[in-house]
């Protein structure tokens, strides 16, 4: 099986790099990729795990970007020395910092009396996202599960206003997805609410600014939809990708590495591993 879209706890998954592995290798998947949040800090340890278990693997990344609508990119391939994805990374990382004190600040307002320890004993002390706070909410029983918590405080409008931090264009984020060897591609796009004739249009926008893939397979993807999307991959000469988007049980109890949802995803197209191997050397004689 393929699972080309995983987090772990360099960002806001559930387990570390070695053990979101070695987890993968025991459900079945063959090949992976770690993409954690506008981090690459996992690759080294991911990759190690994934060798030891005889698995093909992708050095990943997950950019999040803001074009008018929040859009998420996908870095396949990229290399987690590059001087420009750690200028990115660590500029993110500031941000996210002062995100955490302001959402310390909005949660406190609506009545939500919790610390950054409370948050950092989710994550064992590292990078601290939504998921981690919305664990916190759970925990200290301001709310009922994790997506309540995301209903009730983390997703409101009054929440984005108050709160959301500055993002790149999505023609920075896949310039600097590029910038470091990597492969670009449109993650879970039914997330953006599209109808297909906007949807189109927008994949359109993306290849001229470099988009090279769109996330075809991934776990809410209804049948149709999957069928969509993989015609914009044909139509605009894009590669097709699989994921789960695991980030765990606790945070995302409904989605299983490699099979996704009620076993709906378990892909195992090697075309997908072998058109994505031949663009990312195709980017690395390029770069």
């Amino acid at each position: 099986m393929i699972d080309l879209h995983i987090h772990t706890t360099c960002s806001d998954g559930q387990f570390s790099p070695e053990e979101t592995i070695r987890m993968a290798h025991q459900a079945g998947v063959t090949v992976a990729a770690v993409t954690d949040h506008d981090t690459v800090s996992g690759i080294v340890a991911a990759s190690a795990a994934a060798v030891a278990c005889g698995m093909t693997f992708f050095p990943g990344i997950e950019i999040s970007v803001q074009g008018g609508m929040e859009l998420h990119i996908l870095g396949y391939g990229v290399h987690p020395d590059s001087d420009v994805l750690h200028q990115f990374c660590a500029k993110h990382a500031a941000d996210r910092t002062e995100r955490c004190g302001k959402m310390l600040a909005y949660l406190q307002k609506k009545g939500a009396a919790i610390t950054l320890e409370d948050v950092r004993r989710c994550n064992q002390g590292k990078t601290s996202g939504r998921p981690h706070f919305a664990r916190t909410l759970v925990e200290l029983g301001y709310a009922s599960s994790v997506q309540d918590a995301f209903e009730k405080y983390l997703t409101t409008p009054e929440f984005y206003a108050r709160v959301e931090r500055p993002k790149p264009t999505p023609e920075e984020g896949i310039r600097v997805i590029r910038s470091a060897g990597g492969v670009a591609v449109l993650a879970h796009p039914h997330q953006l609410k599209l109808e297909n004739d906007a949807l189109d249009a927008l994949v359109a926008k993306l290849k001229v600014v470099g988009l090279q893939g769109i996330e075809a397979y991934y776990s809410r993807h209804t049948p149709e939809q999957t069928q969509f999307y993989l015609h914009l991959a044909e139509k605009y000469d894009l590669l097709y990708t699989c994921g789960s988007d695991f980030h765990g049980p606790v945070i995302k109890p409904e989605i299983h590495l490699g099979t996704g949802i009620d076993k709906n995803l378990c892909v195992t197209d090697a075309a997908i591993t072998a058109r994505l191997q031949a663009a990312i050397a195709a980017a690395s004689r390029r770069s």
